[in-house]
């Protein structure tokens, strides 16, 4: 059982998660033994927070309870206020959960505080650009790591720039094992191309209900 924890803060991007949540918690196109996925929100406290769209989200968790194991997930996404302090115990988590082999991904504004934190140093990754982590990360010192796609898996790490959504969500729910592989590239092409074919290869691949 996978436990994905979701970090929300205020100005939390909405679409950002989008893909990748809504999938996970509903399940709706895994494969037949596919492992569970419990998907929770945490935040600084159990404050309630407000997103970029206006929504309250009010934490199932805060930080202290994040468990940091092999079948813990961290979702990093993207927010305009990563530059406050306060957000460093989550970081600090981050860097916990990549030493223990644990799945840390982030997203835009997420990967500038990685990248400050010096978690980006020495490891394959991606943004909004290397000039963006230069300009917001005075710590950074990965620029020979950075890699200019849209979403970039490495290990136990998973970033995207704030175009890489869809992909990102990919990359996520294929380290997870949760679909098959036809499953998931059907998925992906339906929803980065729109065309109706893709969709009904999508249908296609599921297991037939009992």
């Amino acid at each position: 059982m996978f436990t994905v924890y979701v970090y929300v803060l205020d100005t939390l991007a909405d679409w950002e998660l989008g893909y990748v949540t809504a999938e996970l918690n509903s399940g709706r196109f895994f494969k037949k033994g596919a492992p569970g996925v419990s998907v929770k929100t945490a935040g600084i406290s159990k404050r309630p927070v407000k997103t970029m769209g206006g929504l309250t989200i009010t934490p199932d968790y805060s930080i202290d309870d994040i468990a940091v194991n092999e079948e813990s997930v961290l979702l990093l996404p993207g927010a305009n206020t990563w530059d406050d302090s306060a957000h460093s115990a989550v970081i600090e988590k981050a860097g916990e959960f990549l030493s223990a082999g644990a799945l840390v991904c982030a997203i835009c504004g997420a990967t500038a505080a990685l990248a400050n934190a010096g978690l980006l140093d020495q490891r394959r990754h991606t943004s909004n650009g290397v000039g963006y982590l230069d300009m917001v990360s005075p710590r950074y010192r990965g620029q020979s790591f950075y890699v200019d796609e849209p979403s970039v898996a490495e290990s136990n790490l998973i970033t995207a720039g704030s175009t890489g959504a869809l992909l990102w969500a990919k990359q996520i729910m294929e380290r997870l094992n949760v679909f098959r592989p036809d499953t998931l590239d059907a998925w992906y092409a339906y929803f980065s191309t729109g065309e109706a074919q893709h969709f009904l290869a999508l249908m296609q691949t599921l297991p037939a209900k009992e």
